[in-house]
């Protein structure tokens, strides 16, 4: 069991631990030259320090110590945050190239992989508890590690994005966490909340700083391997697809990102301007009302999630049709379908404007 007065405290070490380790963080990025200078495909005009991923780990980290969680891969789950750091951290002072990083990500995952932490079987809508080999299981776990490490990365685009969104979707998981009794998820939960919300004061429109690599790698790596404690291991009561609901952001627009580059025939590592939020930018949506519409759309994917884990079937088909219909208005946004002419959206608009008209008249 735990104590909700623990937790309380816990979340509070860590938001004010991070709200104050910003401050001597950001004089050393900028003493260190580690700063985010803006050029073509980057929405800041001036040049930020980018270091705050090692306040969120330091913050996340002092909550830890203070619970003093107990379970069987902690050991490994924490040498493989420090590899994650350690590979943020240069990527943030040097640039590192995507082999690189990617070696650091796969050395984190080796080591939960090392310590036994996999995922060895899900339950997947419609085909049910699905074992899977230890081959299949490591593939899986790999991929979903260095997969989400990298799709909170890439939704690092606008001041608060990444932050906010993680802090929703941990949000999520807690919720379903405490219905399950998860103690260790729940811990994770609460210090990550509280030291990312510490940051956000930060780091939301206008930034004073960025995370970095540092803390958007961290954080993709500890959403994933709480998704595996807290999700995947509980296959009577989750499915495969509560996870993905919850980083539904993320996850579908990286996806997106590697359909649009791979049409184009360019590299899928290759950077460009037109993510979810860039083409929100855009469509006229200021920086901040951006950031603010994309935390409304996590936090209906987390509702989403959290109904869907305890629905009934035919709710979940309801449900299911409301993420695909989302999903296919994401798509339209980036260009991956319609091709320009975004049939879903312009149906919704004059949906909505005859709706509105109605009311106006009656």
């Amino acid at each position: 069991m735990f104590s909700t007065t623990e937790l309380l405290i816990a979340f509070f070490i860590s938001f004010i631990t991070t709200l104050l380790l910003v401050y001597p963080v950001r004089k050393i990025a900028i003493k260190l030259g580690i700063m985010d200078a803006p050029d073509y495909r980057k929405i800041h005009k001036v040049v930020t320090p980018r270091l705050g991923g090692l306040a969120i780990f330091l913050g996340a980290l002092t909550g830890a110590i203070y619970l003093g969680p107990n379970h069987d891969y902690l050991l490994e789950i924490t040498i493989g945050a420090i590899v994650i750091v350690v590979t943020g951290l240069l990527d943030d002072k040097y640039q590192l190239r995507p082999v690189v990083k990617l070696l650091g990500q796969l050395l984190a995952a080796g080591c939960l992989l090392y310590g036994g932490l996999i995922i060895e079987r899900i339950n997947v809508p419609l085909l049910g508890l699905v074992e899977l080999n230890t081959t299949v299981s490591i593939l899986i776990t790999t991929l979903w590690i260095i997969g989400i490490a990298n799709a909170i990365n890439l939704i690092d685009g606008l001041d608060g994005l990444a932050s906010g969104i993680s802090a929703i979707a941990l949000t999520s998981i807690l919720i379903m966490a405490i219905a399950d009794q998860r103690v260790v998820v729940i811990y994770l939960c609460v210090i990550l909340i509280g030291s990312n919300i510490g940051f956000l004061f930060h780091n939301f429109h206008p930034a004073k700083i960025y995370m970095g690599d540092t803390g958007s790698m961290f954080l993709g790596y500890m959403i994933a391997v709480i998704s595996i404690l807290g999700l995947f291991k509980n296959v009577t009561l989750f499915s495969f697809v509560i996870p993905v609901i919850v980083l539904a952001i993320p996850i579908f627009d990286t996806l997106f990102s590697i359909i649009r580059r791979a049409n184009k025939g360019t590299g899928i590592m290759m950077p460009d301007k037109q993510h979810l939020h860039h083409q929100l930018l855009a469509a006229g949506l200021s920086h901040r009302n951006t950031v603010l519409l994309l935390y409304g759309f996590s936090m209906t994917f987390g509702v989403l999630a959290i109904l869907f884990s305890g629905a009934s079937i035919g709710l979940s088909l309801i449900i299911t049709l409301i993420v695909l219909f989302l999903l296919q208005m994401f798509a339209e946004f980036v260009g991956i379908v319609g091709k320009g002419k975004m049939p879903v959206l312009r149906y919704s608009k004059r949906l909505i404007k005859k709706v509105t008209n109605r009311s106006t008249q009656s």
